[in-house]
């Protein structure tokens, strides 16, 4: 027998997909700025094994030359990102939503586990509430990596004016890097986040559209012969 159950809230859902978007634009804007300065590479021994990025890579997505564009958009929409971020953390910490998320004490070995039955190395998989143990940690990471990218971009964008920021994020240089690796984690998260999207099937997908999943409920089983006997 199957049965409708409420999985997500709307604030959540809404916050979710409001933030696809902004992510997007903050990654693309990202690049049209890092253009001007592209200097950071995979570099051992004097022979660069990476660079960030080709020039064909550049061209093949029209970003040269737009570094006055790209600084705009990311100035802007820099705001909304980080508005939808506190009002999804404050909410998550207000409803009490924070229970499904946060990583407790069985959660990072409850991760290896859930990594080893996606592998298909291990038959069965750990039990789960709204969210696995590998879930937790990674939306987890992905407020504090948002929270990150926030610092490290105010530092880098008034240094003078918030120089103490700056500071505690190692200087202007460091907090370049650090918001570079950054962004490189939300692309990462990114693709690992669709396959395991697909990999879950429609139902998980339609709960963070609908905000109600399809569950199958056990039906309760009759015992004819003690019934028989009673009559």
């Amino acid at each position: 027998m199957k049965a409708i159950k409420e999985k997500h809230p709307l604030v959540m859902r809404w916050t979710h997909w409001i933030n696809f978007p902004l992510l997007g634009i903050m990654i693309w804007s990202g690049l049209l700025i890092y253009w001007a300065n592209d200097v950071y590479t995979v570099t051992i021994f004097g022979h660069t094994f990476v660079r960030f990025f080709p020039q064909w890579f550049y061209d093949a997505l029209h970003i040269p030359q737009r570094l006055s564009e790209g600084m705009a958009f990311h100035f802007l929409f820099m705001w909304f990102f980080t508005l939808n971020g506190i009002f999804y953390v404050l909410y998550t910490a207000i409803s009490g939503e924070w229970r499904h998320l946060l990583p407790n004490k069985h959660s990072f070995k409850e991760a290896w586990l859930v990594l080893l039955h996606d592998l298909h190395i291990k038959k069965t998989a750990p039990p789960q509430g709204k969210y696995n143990a590998a879930q937790r940690i990674a939306y987890t990471a992905i407020i504090l990596m948002g929270a990150g990218s926030v610092l490290t971009g105010l530092a880098i964008y008034k240094p003078v004016q918030f120089n103490w920021l700056t500071w505690l994020m190692g200087g202007y240089h460091l907090a370049r890097i650090w918001h570079f690796v950054l962004t490189l984690g939300y692309v990462f998260f990114f693709l690992v986040h669709v396959i395991q999207v697909v990999l879950a099937g429609w139902n998980n997908f339609r709960s963070v559209i609908s905000g109600f999943e399809v569950i199958r409920q056990h039906e309760p089983k009759i015992n004819i012969e003690t019934d028989e006997k009673e009559s």
